[in-house]
């Protein structure tokens, strides 16, 4: 688990956001279940992140919804902005788990992936245009696997994000990881639209 003394430090950069740069929403997942489907997929060739100047070390990505009409593995990694139709692959097809973790978000969801960082690989500083409630669209992190030396940072605080919860960040604003530890970090990463019941939830995280 990611781990530190280090308490979590809530940063709101614009007065003109309505959330933080980060909540822990009030739901969680089997932390077991999760990794078993994930044990499940492990073997899969998993797809390179396409924007290297990103990035130091192994950063990559299995799709598990993605833009409609995607074959090449790139595009089907690609969280493309203007996209408005998205469909399962048959990697969530094998997930059961997955599914159901899926199933309990009850909004539109767009590109959702599973990001990998391995051993040594760092992830710089960068920002994430538009991805933030306020815009319309949010992206949820569910932690998976991690460990102890995994060092995630939102303006400049680290954010402990242990497996089974589920969190909105805020990733317009700057942000980085580093995974100094000895095993993968393995997060499952939901774009989703923002709606009524998103936005009930984010109020119920204050």
């Amino acid at each position: 688990m990611e781990t530190s003394a280090e308490p979590t430090v809530f940063i709101a950069t614009q007065q003109s956001h309505a959330y933080p740069d980060r909540l822990r929403l009030p739901l969680n997942f089997d932390p077991v279940r999760l990794r078993a489907d994930l044990d499940a997929l492990i073997d899969t060739p998993w797809t390179e992140h396409f924007v290297r100047q990103n990035y130091e070390g192994d950063w990559s990505v299995l799709p598990l919804r993605c833009t409609k009409g995607a074959t090449h593995p790139i595009m089907q990694i690609y969280s493309d902005p203007t996209a408005t139709d998205f469909v399962d692959t048959a990697l969530l097809a094998r997930s059961r788990y997955f599914q159901e973790v899926l199933g309990a978000l009850r909004c539109p969801l767009q590109a959702v992936r599973l990001m990998r960082l391995t051993p040594g690989s760092i992830i710089k500083d960068h920002r994430d245009n538009d991805l933030e409630a306020e815009s319309g669209e949010a992206r949820l992190h569910i932690p998976i696997v991690t460990n102890p030396e995994v060092d995630f940072r939102l303006n400049g605080a680290r954010v402990i994000l242990d497996p089974g919860t589920v969190w909105y960040l805020r990733l317009s604003d700057p942000h980085s990881v580093a995974n100094r530890g000895r095993a993968d970090r393995v997060h499952l990463v939901v774009n989703c639209v923002v709606n009524a019941w998103l936005t009930d939830l984010l109020a119920a995280a204050l």
